[in-house]
């Protein structure tokens, strides 16, 4: 099947600014990126990267300055009805009307499409039921997320964009979130997501495109894009416990051994089995024998510190 979300070399310029004597900012500089059906697409970036304009682009809500986007092949850009009927969008802050009660606005909303989707079982599976009578303005910001996330999925989209949904929510409600994604994905839909919690990012994307100061830097699979941070950085970490307070050893440079709190310690930078037995081999000459010993994989959210690391020392 065709990306349903096809961005290519996008540019986005924003101003006239004031305190640069009226000159307009670049503030995306050639982003390009695709979205799957059927797959969690996932941008990640630090704040003021890039992405909430990016999908401002790809939503049609501010025109490019340029490059391309097509959305389920059409610019959404001053798009039809019809294309936009297809689309559903979730806003972290706003765009609910906050004097409205939560099931009133979503059959309101509903009423907008010829095809809506079941907003009783939305209803329902997001638990808003709980708080059906309470409006908008007075419900907790993890409330308004699953409204927000309801409102979304109201009219039977086929692409869906999804701004920090799990922003808020306790874990029983994030876990029902996480569910009711995975069962859309399941079903064909084209999710982009954007999210800083890196946590939730590796638990739910198929790809993931992490943007700075409005460049691509780094895309691929979780998998793909912590098995590319071995080549460079450290591929695991080791936690141990000891019995006492311990005098670190001189270890190889690239090894990073620190005492995170009081008898419990973790050493970065283990590459081969030989960086493992120097911290072993110290274990053995001093006698130490630890109380318990664990292995801790790369992930996305180490990858994106290093990456935004790097960043940072280039600028």
């Amino acid at each position: 099947m065709s990306p349903s979300l096809v961005i290519e070399d996008l540019l986005k310029d924003f101003g006239p600014v004031p305190a640069l004597d009226g000159r307009m900012v670049r503030v995306l500089h050639g982003i390009s990126l695709k979205a799957e059906p059927g797959n969690v697409t996932t941008l990640l970036g630090a704040n003021g990267a890039g992405k909430s304009t990016t999908l401002a682009c790809a939503q049609g809500l501010v025109p490019a300055n340029g490059g391309t986007v097509r959305l389920l092949g059409e610019d959404p850009y001053g798009a039809s009805p019809a294309l936009r009927s297809r689309v559903g969008v979730m806003l972290q802050d706003g765009g609910l009307p906050p004097s409205m009660r939560p099931i009133p606005l979503l059959r309101h909303v509903a009423s907008f499409f010829q095809r809506p989707g079941d907003i009783d079982g939305l209803i329902e599976r997001l638990g808003i039921n709980e708080f059906a009578t309470t409006s908008i303005r007075r419900l907790s910001g993890g409330q308004k997320q699953r409204v927000a996330l309801a409102a979304a999925l109201a009219g039977n989209p086929e692409v869906v964009f999804l701004d920090e949904p799990s922003a808020g929510l306790d874990p029983q409600s994030r876990q029902v979130v996480f569910d009711l994604i995975n069962e859309l994905r399941d079903a064909g839909l084209c999710i982009v997501l954007t999210t800083h919690l890196m946590e939730d990012a590796q638990r739910l994307s198929d790809y993931v495109y992490i943007i700075n100061d409005g460049h691509n830097i780094a895309q691929g699979t979780v998998a793909e894009l912590t098995a590319h941070a071995a080549t460079e950085t450290p591929v695991q970490a080791v936690t141990f416990n000891a019995a006492t307070s311990l005098v670190l050893p001189a270890l190889p440079e690239h090894l990073h051994l620190a005492e995170s709190t009081p008898g419990h310690y973790r050493l970065d930078g283990v590459r081969t089995a030989a960086d493992l037995a120097a911290l072993t081999g110290w274990w053995s000459r001093e006698d130490i024998l630890p109380h318990a010993l664990t292995m801790q994989p790369r992930t996305l959210e180490d990858v994106f510190l290093e990456i935004a690391e790097k960043g940072n020392h280039a600028n």
